[in-house]
C-alpha cells in the first residue's frame, strides 16, 4: 500500500503544470489612452489583427505563441487631432511557472506550460498619453 502511495505522490509532481493551473493561456490586459475613447488596434507577431476598440477597455490576449516563445503585440492608438502612437506589448516570465521547479513538476516545466504559454505573463495594464496634433 505504501508503494502505491508513495508512487501516486511522485506521479503527481511529476505532472504538475503551476503556471497553466494559477494562471492559463490568455492574460486580460487593460487599455487606457488620453485622450478618452481613443481608438487602438492591437497585432499580433505574425501582423495579424486580434482586437480593434475603443479606450478603456479590457482585452484577453493569448500568452504564448508557440513551444517556449512568448507573444508579442504592437498596439497602435490614435484619436482625432492627435498624432498616433504605436507601443509594444511584450511578455515576461510568469512567477507560477518557476513553481514546477519548487513543487517538482517536470512535466509542467518542460512540456504543459511552454507549450500553452502560461509560462509567459502581460503587463496588467497599457497606458497611454497621445500627443495634440499643431495644426498650421
Amino acid at each position: 500500500m505504501k508503494k502505491y502511495i508513495a508512487l501516486s505522490m511522485v506521479s503527481l509532481m511529476l505532472l504538475n503544470a503551476c503556471a497553466t493551473i494559477i494562471s492559463g493561456e490568455t492574460d486580460k490586459v487593460a487599455f487606457t489612452a488620453v485622450p478618452e475613447n481613443a481608438t487602438f488596434l492591437i497585432k499580433n507577431e505574425a501582423g495579424q489583427s486580434v482586437h480593434e476598440g475603443k479606450t478603456p477597455a479590457t482585452v484577453m490576449l493569448d500568452r504564448g505563441n508557440g513551444y517556449f516563445a512568448g507573444q508579442t503585440y504592437q498596439v497602435e492608438f490614435s484619436a482625432q487631432d492627435y498624432i498616433s502612437q504605436t507601443q509594444k506589448l511584450d511578455t515576461s516570465m510568469n512567477g507560477w511557472y518557476l513553481g514546477n521547479l519548487i513543487f517538482g513538476g517536470l512535466i509542467g516545466f518542460l512540456v504543459v506550460d511552454p507549450a500553452t504559454g502560461a509560462m509567459w505573463d502581460l503587463p496588467e495594464k497599457m497606458d497611454v498619453k497621445l500627443t495634440t496634433r499643431i495644426s498650421n
